[in-house]
């Protein structure tokens, strides 16, 4: 029990760093807020709200490592290295595949609600 308590503290302690050194991270966690209501209002079944809201979850989980990929290569070193640029690059690519993906189910289930499907 100790220990899961342990990694609830260090998971939070990362969640508020992220947020303080940030935006990306900022906009993402008002988007998943700003998603619980507009989910129930778009889903046209309650799985469906819960998916749109774990589509937005599954964004800020991507940005959270990305970020922690770019602190780490940036405590590694500041000088400008071709391979940490093209990692840091699929890190930003990976935000951008979860964005999509994450579009993509918004854009069915309000096309859904309409009725269009």
């Amino acid at each position: 029990m100790l220990r899961i308590w342990k990694a609830t503290i260090n998971s939070r302690n990362g969640l508020a760093f992220a947020f303080r050194s940030e935006q990306a991270v900022r906009e993402e966690i008002f988007a998943l807020l700003a998603s619980l209501p507009l989910a129930w209002l778009i889903g046209a079944t309650a799985m469906r709200a819960v998916e749109l809201v774990c589509s937005v979850a599954f964004v800020l989980t991507v940005e959270l490592l990305n970020t922690a990929i770019e602190k780490l290569a940036d405590r590694l070193t500041m000088d400008h290295d071709k391979q940490i640029g093209r990692v840091k690059d699929m890190g930003s690519a990976a935000v951008g595949v979860a964005l999509l993906m994450a579009g993509a189910f918004w854009i069915i289930a309000i096309i859904e609600r309409l009725g269009f499907i």
